[in-house]
């Protein structure tokens, strides 16, 4: 999806949690108006209790269409995880306010029912006709909360739906309270009002117990094992070291610390860190990801060892050739590395001395360290030379290079650039050959080519598995 294509979709998606979060206030105001008018005309406790409820609901209601206003808003200078919060604080204070109001009608009920106090209620024809509409409107609250909630992850959202599910359950009580007062058990109606007041009281913890979970950033349970799972299918040795997430508004904040090998190079290290940004935002669900990288620890490989140590001095830009040999006396190392060209061969010297010494200390079973400078190589020009120009040099290539594998080569092409020119070929072997094996094939080509060629400045030698080579052609 386009960069304007995502914004689009934000914005409709925030005018639809809008439009769901006023629905929500008109309907409260609603069924606050009906529930009260109807208790105090019947003089059931019952539909009082039931009208506080919906009253709270009101206020969560509000709350939510300010939370949701306030967590749509983009991450800014205060805010660097944006305002997704804000749900969480305003389902907080809502549970609190439903805990109080419900403490109050519980009490009251229990004074009735331990006094006996009998207030005389009207169980009218048409109270059970506002029962009938009522349930049916928090039965349809109750769903599209469920919906929106789902679709957005909401916590104010899935709060609204969890009371206006246990206004529901509180007013199939109150009409089952009215029934029973109809067939002569007045008591029936404190009895209903007890009971919605505790299901008041039950939801209001359950949903603090979250906001606070979330407030207080707490993982999931199973966050680091889904992190742990999308690290493992991933190719290459990582090792996760620390794993720490949170959840605000529906959305995972990893913070995770992954080992790469020692001698990975800035740009593996940076692509690791990439591939597991990629695979925990798919574990977690479109989470927001931030990767710090550390070496992993030493391993048995002299040669590993000793790259790694090289690379850690901060003026080296490149290491290869790196060559361990085991004498009499011990084992010693050579090493090519290049330096950048700005600077002299006193200070490339000194940056030498530094490295050399680095590599010792990493790996002090090193007797001695060989190394060569290179000036690090900046872009050249070059172009291709025309055909009928480098006939001899193609020649000369390609029967070498059936010499040597039995077969043509699967591309010969040539670039001159300032240091004269370059032959670039390509070969097919076998793909299950080792390694090693390919590499002394490349070798001997390149060896033989350069004595049949002296004027080339250089060749270099491609190797590729037969069956992924393309069938052979002869470019420039």
């Amino acid at each position: 999806m386009t960069a304007a294509g995502a914004a689009a979709e934000d914005l409709r998606e925030a005018r639809d949690r809008r439009r769901a979060a006023l629905l929500s206030v008109a309907a409260a105001v609603v069924l606050v108006t009906v529930k009260l008018v109807t208790g105090l005309v019947t003089g059931s406790l019952a539909f009082v209790a039931e009208a506080v409820h919906s009253g709270t609901d009101l206020v969560a209601a509000l709350l939510t269409l300010f939370a949701v206003r306030v967590a749509i808003r983009p991450p800014d200078r205060e805010h660097h995880y944006g305002h997704g919060k804000a749900e969480h604080l305003a389902a907080l204070g809502e549970s609190a306010f439903l805990v109080l109001v419900s403490l109050f009608i519980a009490g009251e009920s229990i004074r009735r029912l331990v006094n006996g106090d009998s207030h005389e209620i009207d169980t009218a024809w048409w109270a059970f006709t506002v029962l009938g509409i009522v349930i049916a409107l928090d039965a349809w609250r109750a769903v599209a909360s469920r919906r929106a909630a789902r679709r957005y992850g909401s916590a104010a959202f899935a709060a609204n739906a969890l009371h206006f599910g246990s206004d529901l359950a509180g007013s199939t009580a109150v009409l089952i309270g009215l029934i029973l007062v109809a067939a002569g058990e007045p008591a029936a109606d404190a009895a209903a009002a007890l009971f919605v007041a505790v299901l008041v009281v039950i939801a209001a913890a359950r949903l603090a117990r979250q906001s606070i979970d979330v407030l207080m950033d707490r993982a999931a349970v199973d966050a680091e094992e889904r992190i742990r799972q999308a690290l493992s299918e991933l190719p290459g040795p990582i090792e996760l070291r620390r794993a720490r997430v949170r959840h605000a508004a529906g959305r995972h904040f990893a913070d995770l610390v992954v080992a790469v090998p020692l001698d990975a190079g800035v740009t593996q290290a940076h692509a690791a860190a990439d591939a597991v940004e990629e695979a925990v935002e798919r574990a977690l669900g479109g989470a927001d990801v931030v990767v710090h990288v550390e070496p992993g620890e030493a391993g048995s490989d002299l040669r590993e060892r000793a790259t790694a140590a090289a690379m850690s001095v901060s003026e080296v830009r490149e290491v290869h050739n790196v060559r361990a040999m085991h004498l009499a006396d011990g084992y010693e190392l050579s090493l090519h590395v290049k330096l950048p060209r700005e600077l002299s061969l006193t200070e490339a010297h000194d940056v030498v001395e530094r490295l050399e010494a680095r590599v010792r200390e990493e790996v002090p079973e090193l007797h001695k360290v060989h190394t060569h400078i290179e000036p690090l190589a900046r872009t050249d020009w070059g172009r291709k030379p025309a055909r009928d120009d480098t006939e001899t040099e193609r020649a000369a290539i390609e029967e070498t290079v059936r010499r040597v594998t039995g077969a043509n080569p699967s591309d010969v092409s040539f670039r001159d650039g300032e240091r004269g020119r370059i032959a670039l070929v390509t070969i097919s072997l076998p793909g299950e050959q080792p390694l090693p094996s390919a590499h002394r094939h490349a070798g001997a080509i390149e060896e033989a080519v350069r004595e049949r060629c002296p004027t080339l400045a250089d060749v270099i030698v491609h190797t590729e598995p037969e069956e992924a080579a393309a069938p052979p052609t002869r470019t420039g």
